[in-house]
């Protein structure tokens, strides 16, 4: 109890931090947020009843904390770009969109690299580990976004399984957004699913080479009771650490892929938004994949601790 919550004050903290460097960032960088409201057609007066309006004539620590207290509650302020329309029903629209993709992309590259990363640490050395090892360094060669071109072309231009560009809402029909999602997803997960196995399978090997492994079997275990009761515990380990990583990027966005399939989800909102200048959208963001990362690694030490108990001395 005590380890998760010197983690989550960790968290709390690390929050804190990058909000208030992005906040303060965003706030010394040339423009005026009144004049990219109001076009430059706006007379004085009007600019100056905005920015007063807009709290921009207020001090930093005084503007950060009021768009903490409103990002605590979910307000992010309004748009610079699309007139009275707040951040946080932009972000609504997209989020479930990369939530939704993420999801399947992880699903993917667990289904996949978890079975053939034990597989081929079974037969090191043979025909089947090395036909796996070469189809992942090939697969892990391959880009995302190009890998996603071949998708598109071969499934949706060729094949007509999808129609590329004509995305359905997950608000509208989550199954047909769903099947729309697959190719995408497909692009993302396999070059981190072919990561996935190299790390298993080298993880699972040096497992076997250990002390208690050979102690194990002095004791009659079969191979398969050694691998899953005991060898498969330890090696998850630093395999963890880099779904972590993958879970976190997926979850933040996979901002090239969604491009290529015309996914509207947070990684074309965050590219336009730069594009705008439209900062309260792109802080938003921003904090966004703050507590995604921030989060992902809070879960990650967590179960480090139930893998290892001795995570909790560290």
């Amino acid at each position: 109890m005590k380890f998760a919550l010197k983690k989550l004050i960790t968290l709390i903290i690390t929050l804190l931090f990058i909000s208030f460097l992005s906040f303060t960032a965003f706030s010394v960088i040339p423009g005026d947020a009144a004049l990219s409201r109001l076009g430059k057609d706006a007379g004085e007066e009007q600019l100056a009843a905005l920015r007063e309006e807009m709290g921009l004539n207020d001090s930093l620590p005084e503007r950060y904390a009021d768009w903490l207290l409103g990002a605590v509650r979910g307000d992010f302020g309004e748009s610079y770009r699309y007139a009275e329309v707040s951040v946080a029903s932009l972000l609504k629209d997209r989020l479930p969109v990369t939530a939704l993709l993420a999801v399947i992309s992880f699903g993917m590259i667990l289904i996949v690299s978890v079975p053939i990363g034990i597989l081929s640490s079974r037969s090191p050395g043979k025909w089947g580990d090395t036909l796996t090892n070469q189809a992942s360094q090939v697969v892990m060669a391959i880009p995302p976004f190009f890998l996603g071109m071949i998708l598109t072309y071969v499934f949706g231009l060729v094949l007509h399984v999808f129609q590329p560009g004509k995305f359905t809402s997950p608000s509208e029909d989550f199954l047909e957004a769903a099947r729309y999602l697959i190719f995408p997803a497909i692009a993302v997960a396999l070059p981190k699913a072919a990561m996935t196995v190299k790390f298993l399978r080298g993880a699972i090997l040096s497992e076997m080479r250990k002390d208690y492994v050979r102690t194990a079997f002095s004791k009659g275990n079969t191979i398969n009771g050694v691998l899953y009761s005991h060898v498969l515990k330890n090696a998850m380990i630093p395999v963890i650490t880099f779904l972590a990583m993958a879970a976190a990027e997926i979850l933040a966005g996979s901002i090239v892929v969604e491009q290529v399939f015309g996914v509207p989800g947070v990684g074309g909102l965050l590219i336009s938004s730069i594009s705008n200048r439209d900062y309260p959208v792109v802080q938003a963001i921003v904090l966004y994949v703050t507590t995604v990362v921030v989060a992902v690694n809070f879960t990650v030490d967590i179960l480090y601790q139930i893998l290892d108990p001795r995570v909790k001395t560290a």
